[in-house]
């Protein structure tokens, strides 16, 4: 008897996990959500996630908004966004949108400046 239930309860388990799973599968209509990502989706997508964590408390999880103390970001060229994060100045020419001087420096975003401008320019 306690054997039989146990089997009940891994067939009632697995059947809820089948339904559970195939479930989510016909809300996939479009075959192309089930494609690999491009190159450019990718470190579009890592880009999002470094942006999330370390400039939308300052700049807006907008980007094309500006945010409590940053301006918007959008159109921010990569010479731009190198010279902010690593250096904490503007490059030779730029106007800045703002003159308050808050943002620090972010060595550690050093290696992911390329996914953060493919986030910031890509079209929303």
């Amino acid at each position: 008897m306690i054997k039989q239930n146990v089997f009940l309860l891994r067939v009632g388990f697995l059947g809820f996990l089948f339904l559970s799973v195939s479930s989510c599968q016909c809300d996939r209509a479009d075959s192309t959500k089930n494609a690999p990502l491009s190159a450019e989706e990718t470190l579009v997508n890592k880009g999002r996630l470094v942006y999330q964590a370390n400039c939308s408390a300052c700049h807006n999880s907008n980007v094309k908004m500006n945010g409590s103390q940053g301006p918007a970001l959008f159109g921010s060229s990569k010479e731009l966004l190198t010279a902010k994060i690593l250096d904490g100045v503007y490059p030779e020419g730029y106007a800045p949108k703002r003159s308050t001087g808050l943002m620090p420096k972010l060595p550690h975003l050093k290696n992911d400046i390329d996914a953060l401008h493919a986030f910031i320019n890509a079209a929303q």
